[in-house]
């Protein structure tokens, strides 16, 4: 196919390093003598034809930005057949060629309906919770937690001062990747995430310990996705017990979306760029319905729609006829991935217990 305009959106939560994406398929795509677009407040702006040519020059300092250019926003109605159809007459009237869509599953999601419909799509992750199982790093991660260090660092500086608990809740929707990695960097003596039981008691003894042995400030990192047994943020109840339980002043801070912004990392930029040439390619070799992915720091690709289904199955949300469609050997490979990605998270956690 010869490919004259593609186009580019983000979609969902914004994440440091959206940016870089679109810099690097702009420029990619110029390179090809292709034309770009940039579709604004993503699926949105593919259903209402908002769209802005975008240059070379256009994107030429917009790597070191946080947020997105293009802008996200909910898009419901993409969901239905009318929304459908408004794309679908955009992408004509326009004479897109193809998408890129940048996000995570929902965005993913999308980018496969379009591609049902005939139009030429690559997905690339784009997510600080990192929370997509096909691939292990997500653009926005990075800079998402060296933000939550930072933060905990400082809280950490006064908590010692007046022999302080802190209770910091994190972002990560239901994963607590964000909550495992910065709470081993923080040096935290309890972590709280939905993928491994929480010995909630086995924390205070440490605590306990720690103050017969001089020590003065404690950190307790919580992903947002945890809930006690009402509900509600368990972070917040947590807090009150510590106090109870330990005689420490204890106080709960919940960071929120403060770790979204920010200028990102040389982690995020480089697999940012990376990763955004990369889909420019596939685009361009005829390729559609993959998702751009980082596997043993190596970029590969995935069909969208075993991706989707990888991750319910990782995350246990497969429902009946999940799995109609694939061989026996895409679901062993599924199983396999899932497998490995629980044990990784379990070693990871498994070595935080021993390091507080």
């Amino acid at each position: 196919m010869d490919f004259k305009k593609i186009g580019v959106l983000t979609s969902g939560g914004d994440a440091p390093g959206m940016n870089a994406v679109i810099r690097a398929v702009v420029r990619a795509a110029s390179k090809a003598g292709v034309k770009t677009v940039g579709f604004m407040e993503g699926y949105q702006g593919l259903m209402d034809g908002n769209y802005v040519d975008l240059t070379t020059g256009d994107v030429s300092n917009v790597i070191s930005k946080g947020g997105t250019m293009l802008y996200s926003a909910r898009a419901t109605d993409f969901k239905t057949p009318e929304g459908m159809e408004k794309a679908l007459k955009t992408i004509k009237d326009n004479d897109i060629d193809g998408i890129i869509a940048i996000g995570g599953d929902g965005t993913f999601r999308g980018a496969t309906d379009l591609s049902a419909h005939g139009v030429h799509t690559i997905g690339l992750t784009g997510t600080i919770d990192n929370d997509i199982t096909a691939t292990d790093y997500a653009v926005g991660f990075d800079t998402a937690m060296n933000a939550v260090l930072d933060c905990i660092d400082r809280l950490r500086d006064t908590c010692e001062s007046h022999a302080r608990c802190i209770v910091v809740e994190v972002m990560g929707r239901d994963a607590g990747y964000i909550a495992l990695q910065t709470g081993i960097a923080t040096g935290a003596i309890g972590i709280v995430i939905n993928e491994v039981p929480f010995d909630e008691e086995a924390m205070m003894q440490r605590i306990i310990r720690s103050i017969g042995h001089g020590r003065r400030s404690f950190v307790v990192v919580v992903s947002e996705g945890v809930k006690d047994e009402l509900g509600k943020p368990y972070g917040e109840r947590l807090t009150l017990r510590i106090e109870e339980r330990t005689g420490v002043e204890t106080r709960f801070n919940r960071l929120a979306h403060i770790i979204r912004g920010g200028s990102p990392t040389l982690r995020d930029r480089l697999s940012a760029s990376m990763m955004g040439e990369a889909a420019v390619k596939l685009l361009l070799d005829g390729k559609s319905d993959l998702v751009v992915c980082e596997r043993d720091s190596s970029i590969v690709t995935y069909d969208i729609k075993f991706a989707l289904t990888l991750d319910k199955m990782y995350k246990n949300k497969l429902k009946p006829g999940d799995l109609s469609g694939f061989s026996s050997a895409e679901i062993r490979e599924m199983e396999k991935l899932s497998e490995m990605r629980r044990q990784e998270f379990r070693d990871m956690y498994n070595a935080a217990i021993t390091l507080m």
